[in-house]
């Protein structure tokens, strides 16, 4: 599954809010009824990223937990999900904006309509939370 959203800022910023824990607390949901909490990342190869996210009526849960396989600094990170699937996140500098494309293996029990919609989302939320500084 390919997802792509053009972000209104230079790579560095967008980079920077990819990355940092706090900031991934704030943009990483697919509405205003989830949050996103205990978010760590030890961003180097071979490091641990991890997060939970949850409705915050608690009916639904997500854990995540990916170690990071390549990165490239402004450019490009890969890594795998515990469930042995792939991820891939290209960040494209374009003037000063930046296209965010990620790109990973869906999961099989979940319709890919309904995977696209949320991780859609997501990315729209990271688009709002980086634009507006």
């Amino acid at each position: 599954m390919v997802l792509n959203i053009l972000v209104h800022r230079p790579v560095d910023e967008v980079w920077k809010k990819w990355i940092t824990p706090e900031d991934i607390e704030q943009w990483n949901v697919p509405s205003d009824g989830w949050r996103c909490f205990n978010v760590f990342n030890d961003f180097i190869e071979s490091g641990l990223f991890c997060y939970a996210m949850e409705t915050k009526d608690g009916k639904e849960r997500i854990e995540h937990k990916s170690i990071y396989h390549q990165i490239v600094p402004y450019e490009l990170i890969v890594y795998m999900l515990d469930s042995a699937r792939k991820s891939t996140v290209e960040f494209q500098q374009i003037d000063r904006n930046t296209i965010v494309r990620d790109t990973f293996d869906p999961e099989r029990q979940t319709p890919l309509k309904v995977q696209q919609d949320f991780y859609q989302s997501v990315l729209e939320r990271f688009k709002a939370y980086v634009e507006a500084g």
